[in-house]
């Protein structure tokens, strides 16, 4: 279970983005970071016309992740700046046990946790909106990060949608896409900004065999119908938001069928995310063990839920899908592809599937100085898959307090310093914020 970290141990001095670009072979350079591509930009500009604030935000964000170094010159005594993204694990609840995941799936930290006490301890609508409403106080106004679990099973998601955007806060959520039919004109009235929704199959058949439902769920039909439900409102609302994002997590069941996806959903989607996979191996989980313990006294566990062997059969007929991906998209007319992490070529995929500790030149997390982690109870943790290490609880304490105090700096100069952990080197908050 997680630990707050008040005792830390001070060491002796990452809608959706993603870079897109040519398929040649590159020589991988130091500080990389994760921006949206300009292709996706250019395509979608249009939809922030009436909604020139949310632009303004995406350009902020972006700045601060090239200008880093210049606009953040207290990283190394761990003081965070401004929270430009506020990441919301509203419930670990979900009614799909997919096999990619590491909450639900085989080995997933969650598997064995009673469902009736992990909904009683999440938060409740009202102590999500004090928050919010101080961050702003406080000249925050960060992006919102809706996920879980699943989040449209958190009572009251709608309601903080709204409240969110009402006072000036984008918001973004991440779903299994099973409920947003019958929500589909509260979503397009908020607006929401981002819906993105998880498709891993072109077919019903695959889909559902990937993204398993616990009970009766044919997650890829309730998918089709929710999407027509979101385009049909923006159409009659006359609303360019939400934007769509396909999400897809490229695993062993779908390598050879990720062109089929793209072809599947084009006229339903505004833009494809494909994943190469966030897992890590038994060595990394050990050594990060060890290591996470000499610098802050503890032993992590929750890691082990992502612990994994998976790797193409062919590396390069996952080369050619992407090709393949970049030559269907590449008209201005047709959604655009993002690749997270962005690396491609034969040899750079074998390596970034085999040697778990090679980073292709992502080796500085600036999420952590950005991006502030809720989980499901309320702990705020500085990481968002591998959050042992808690700083305090959001029931009891503001964000605006436990963003720069004692235990969180200590997280931010032990990674500024001693350099990332073990198991950083496949994790979204690195290679995908």
């Amino acid at each position: 279970m997680p630990r707050k970290a008040g005792g830390v141990k001070l060491p002796a001095l990452s809608a959706v983005s993603g870079k897109t670009g040519s398929f040649k072979e590159r020589i991988w350079v130091k500080d990389r970071y994760s921006s949206i591509g300009r292709g996706a930009v250019l395509r979608n500009l249009w939809r922030f016309g009436r909604h020139p604030r949310i632009a303004a935000k995406l350009v902020e964000l972006q700045a601060k992740k090239i200008f880093f170094n210049q606009l953040s010159k207290g990283y190394r005594r761990g003081y965070g700046g401004k929270i430009l993204q506020l990441s919301l694990r509203l419930t670990d609840l979900c009614n799909l046990r997919c096999t990619t995941c590491g909450q639900w799936g085989e080995g997933g930290f969650l598997r064995d946790k009673n469902l009736k006490e992990l909904k009683k301890q999440e938060v409740p609508l009202g102590r999500y909106l004090e928050q919010i409403a101080d961050l702003v106080h406080y000249g925050h106004g960060p992006f919102l990060y809706l996920w879980g679990g699943e989040p449209m099973l958190y009572d009251g998601v709608l309601d903080l949608i709204e409240s969110a955007t009402a006072i000036g806060l984008p918001v973004s959520i991440a779903t299994n896409g099973t409920r947003i039919a019958s929500s589909a004109t509260r979503l397009a009235r908020a607006p929401l900004f981002l819906l993105q929704v998880s498709i891993d199959g072109p077919t019903e058949e695959l889909h559902n065999s990937i993204r398993n439902g616990a009970g009766r769920c044919n997650s890829f039909a309730e998918i089709k119908a929710g999407l027509a439900e979101v385009n049909r409102e923006r159409r009659s609302q006359k609303n360019n938001l939400p934007l769509i994002a396909s999400l897809t997590t490229i695993s062993r069941a779908n390598l050879n069928n990720l062109v089929d996806i793209y072809e599947a959903f084009r006229e339903h989607v505004d833009l494809f995310v494909f994943y190469l996979s966030w897992w890590i191996d038994q060595d990394h989980a050990d050594a990060h063990e060890k290591d996470f313990a000499r610098r802050f006294g503890f032993a992590p566990s929750l890691h082990r839920g992502w612990i994994g062997d998976w790797r193409p059969a062919e590396y390069a007929a996952l080369d050619q899908q992407l090709r393949e991906l970049r030559a269907r998209s590449r008209p201005m007319s047709f959604p655009p592809v993002i690749l997270i992490p962005n690396i491609s070529g034969e040899e750079n995929l074998r390596r970034y599937y085999t040697d778990h500790s090679y980073r292709f030149g992502f080796d500085r997390c600036i999420s952590i100085y950005h991006a502030a982690e809720v989980n499901s109870n309320g702990d705020l943790s500085p990481c968002r898959d591998f959050h042992d290490y808690v700083v305090g609880n959001i029931k009891m304490s503001s964000l605006t307090e436990l963003w720069n105090s004692p235990a969180y700096l200590g997280f931010r100069q032990s990674i500024s310093t001693e350099g990332l952990m073990p198991v950083c080197s496949r994790c979204c908050g690195l290679m995908g914020y």
